[in-house]
């Protein structure tokens, strides 16, 4: 084998810059998909990342029995919060750990009635993670000692045609199936650009939602802020270890929508990679067959040495393995210095916040992400597709037989 690697690397190089072109095609063309998955790791981290935020957080811990009646938003005290909270945020990869009281409700007044959500929160917890803190238009957020005070959403406040310090009425679902009726104020109108949020979620401060719904110093779930997605797997082992008599959950299984669009996204982004690297492979499959047709009276001769049919298919086909082996160093070096830079610096996106619901979560600059295991995913994916290329030529090469190829002019 050595002998082959060494004939095909000499052969590699008759052509030098043909050789060349093909090989810093490939890598360009990797280097772009190198590039196109750190940005859609910044853009899942800036999108999915805030929406999970929003929607309650990478991790939920409830009671047990608390899934079965989800739809329903059962008023399930969860045993002994703090140990959780301490357990969970003993992880390197939590931000925040937060109590939560979650529970459903309608909102009225003279524009009609709401169906919303009641969320009591932590709120010096959420000041550290939640999008809907960190995005208040008008008025202010919550302090831990509010009393009937709420925050709306932007939506609801235009549904409803109220702003800041307008009174509105809650009947909300408290324990033992009861429903419990107060006169809120509005205390702050949050803005975070999905509609389908801010119209049908409300905040109030945990100790008021505890008073109101008969969870005296309880609450029903924990909601657990991760640095990145993709952390989950390792909190909840954590967790799990640490702690049992829980129903611990991902957002993968709390909001299985949000999933099926990012699996939707990297099956059609890997399709395209193929189908790009394809493109290039051409220019393989291009060479080899020149290769074959120029060096016929040399195949000859080497089938006349006594080289068998077999060695001659795998001279070539290792000549069209080292030119992809060539492109995807060229695409890893050429991505990863691409993709740093992007890492480093980022993207103003804040122009194009307001394209769509869900890039409106979108804050400020884009951060590439590096992910080693898709450049060398993508490598492996050139070098196979250089050598597939060139099995065509290289089985032409082999088929031909010596003494017709001697006399070929």
């Amino acid at each position: 084998m050595q002998l082959y690697l060494r004939l095909a690397w000499r052969n590699v190089w008759r052509q030098r810059r043909r050789t060349l072109i093909i090989a810093l095609a490939m890598g360009v063309m990797m280097s772009l998909l190198v590039l196109y998955d750190g940005l859609i790791g910044g853009f899942e981290q800036a999108i999915y990342g805030n929406a999970i935020q929003l929607l309650g957080g990478n991790i939920q811990v409830h009671a047990p029995g608390y899934n079965e009646k989800i739809g329903r938003k059962p008023l399930i005290a969860l045993a002994d919060p703090d140990a959780l909270i301490r357990v969970a945020e003993g992880h390197a990869d939590v931000v925040a750990a937060a109590k939560r009281i979650n529970t459903g409700g309608i909102v009225t007044n003279r524009e009609g009635a709401f169906s919303v959500s009641v969320i009591g929160v932590e709120t010096d917890k959420e000041l550290l993670v939640s999008p809907v803190a960190q995005n208040i238009t008008v008025g202010r957020y919550l302090n831990p000692d509010d009393g009937d005070l709420i925050v709306i959403g932007q939506g609801l406040a235009t549904a409803m045609g109220i702003t800041v310090d307008d009174r509105i009425t809650m009947v909300a679902r408290a324990t033992h199936e009861q429903n419990r009726q107060r006169t809120m104020t509005v205390v702050g109108i949050y803005d975070v650009g999905v509609p389908s949020v801010e119209k049908t979620t409300i905040y109030m401060s945990l100790l008021e939602a505890q008073q109101l719904f008969g969870l005296d110093g309880q609450v029903t779930e924990v909601v657990v802020s991760l640095e990145q997605i993709g952390q989950e797997n390792g909190v909840v082992n954590h967790i799990n270890t640490n702690l049992s008599g829980y129903e611990v959950d991902t957002w993968i299984n709390s909001f299985p929508e949000l999933k099926q669009t990012m699996d939707m996204k990297t099956s059609t982004m890997g399709v395209f990679g193929i189908i790009m690297l394809s493109v290039v492979a051409i220019g393989i499959l291009n060479s080899q067959m020149m290769a074959v047709f120029e060096r016929t009276r040399e195949i000859g001769v080497m089938g006349a040495l006594g080289m068998k049919p077999g060695g001659i298919m795998i001279l070539f086909l290792l000549e069209g393995t080292l030119i992809g082996v060539m492109g995807a160093v060229v695409g890893a070096v050429l991505g990863t210095l691409i993709n740093g830079a992007l890492a480093y610096y980022g993207i103003d996106y804040g122009g194009f916040a307001d394209l769509t619901e869900y890039t409106a979560l979108i804050s400020g600059r884009i951060y590439s992400q590096m992910v080693p295991m898709k450049v060398l995913q993508h490598g492996l994916t050139v070098m196979i597709i250089a050598t597939i290329a060139a099995f065509l030529p290289a089985r032409d090469a082999s088929s031909r037989e010596p003494a017709a190829a001697l006399h070929h002019v």
